[in-house]
């Protein structure tokens, strides 16, 4: 059985990402292992009208983790839906917020054949402008595929 490890989050839902897993699941006994980098808000704009009182900025970004954390947290769990409703074995977790150690923690646990990795279009794809998937190949030495979502 080919064993996937596969790395979305805003475009977990695409239908290039789902096309991508129908080709693997036709070639064969497949299972996939979803990884969703649980991406926190780092940066707070100052409220118009003045200083930010003491305290209200942590607690905006602590807020703002929370609810990035239930986005992910909710795309993660439709995700597996869906693919489970396809008959594909699927399971998923929440990982790290840097995606290349979110994969390491995931191939610390257990082994892929390969890994496929679901970003924004180039331009505005953080993952692409790091270069995530090449990191990624050199750094696991496993086959990385991108699945690039429409723009």
């Amino acid at each position: 059985m080919a064993r996937y490890l596969l790395v979305a989050n805003q475009t977990l839902a695409g239908d290039r990402l789902l096309e991508e897993v129908r080709r693997r699941v036709a070639a064969g006994p497949s299972s996939f292992h979803v990884i969703v980098p649980n991406t926190r808000s780092v940066d707070v704009a100052p409220l118009p009208g003045g200083p930010v009182p003491p305290g209200s900025a942590h607690v905006a970004v602590e807020e703002e983790d929370r609810r990035s954390t239930q986005i992910a947290e909710s795309r993660l769990h439709q995700a597996l839906h869906e693919l489970r409703a396809e008959g594909v074995q699927a399971r998923g977790e929440l990982g790290d917020p840097d995606p290349l150690t979110a994969i390491g923690d995931a191939l610390r646990d257990e082994q892929f054949d390969e890994i496929i990795i679901s970003t924004l279009p180039s331009g505005i794809s953080r993952w692409l402008g790091m270069d995530l998937p090449k990191r990624a190949q050199r750094k696991f030495n496993l086959p990385v595929t991108t699945v690039t979502a429409h723009r």
